[in-house]
């Protein structure tokens, strides 16, 4: 005999804590634009067991030009990121590295020649939100000479694939990542219209590849409607 019974909506969704964002004070002045290849690898340093964690992600720290995320300055040749006392460094990371990681407290990282100050860190758990963003996703090589909307099919079907409804998904603009083995080409994306359970393993599992460069992270958004009705001539 098969008996399902029928979901309670009454009873509140737990988020799960088996994977979660640890995110550090830090104190630094400036980084480059682009640090995302130099952030990944003084971390890795400390942290090697990083690469061993799938699920591990290391996001990439973005000062107040930055907004809301949708826009950022592209002169990755002869701009710096300056940082406020609210920027925050954050790792996503499982449950069982959390102590591990606390590790970086206290210490000095070199960002390309750039100190950053490790302070401590606090456990940040998933948002229920249903508007969930990542600002770099990584187009795969087969499709990158292709238009936005080959992207946006290849991103739904990996969504699928996950067990995630695609209801609204929005492509946003392209950026490159530099990387020694060859710049990495990415697309901002949105989804809207996410149940609570979406939502969360949409952060768990993220979508693409190379999350120690904090591409496929997704993070919790104000609104699909807001990205619409940004200012044209907004630079950042």
């Amino acid at each position: 005999m098969f008996w399902e019974e029928k979901k309670d909506d009454a009873t509140p969704y737990q988020v799960p804590d088996d994977v979660v964002d640890l995110v550090f004070r830090i104190s630094c002045r400036h980084l480059p634009l682009d640090h995302a290849y130099a952030l990944s690898q003084a971390l890795r340093t400390r942290l090697p067991w990083l690469d061993d964690e799938e699920q591990a992600g290391i996001h990439l720290i973005h000062g107040a030009e930055s907004g809301n995320g949708w826009q950022r300055p592209e002169d990755t040749d002869n701009q710096l990121l300056h940082l406020s006392r609210r920027a925050r460094m954050a790792l996503r990371l499982p449950k069982h590295r959390i102590d591990a990681a606390r590790e970086l407290s206290g210490r000095t990282l070199d960002i390309d020649g750039h100190a950053l100050d490790v302070g401590d860190a606090k456990v940040k758990l998933f948002s229920t939100l249903a508007t969930q963003f990542a600002r770099y996703v990584v187009v795969p090589d087969a499709i990158a000479h292709e238009d936005e909307q080959r992207f946006m099919e290849y991103a739904a079907a990996q969504l699928r694939e996950l067990g995630i409804g695609v209801r609204k998904l929005l492509c946003g603009r392209a950026h490159a990542i530099r990387h020694p083995n060859g710049d990495l080409y990415t697309r901002s994306v949105m989804l809207a219209d996410l149940e609570a359970e979406e939502a969360v393993l949409l952060q768990q599992q993220g979508l693409g590849k190379h999350k120690k460069l904090g591409c496929g992270l997704f993070l919790p958004h104000k609104g699909i409607k807001a990205v619409h009705q940004a200012p044209s001539n907004r630079s950042g």
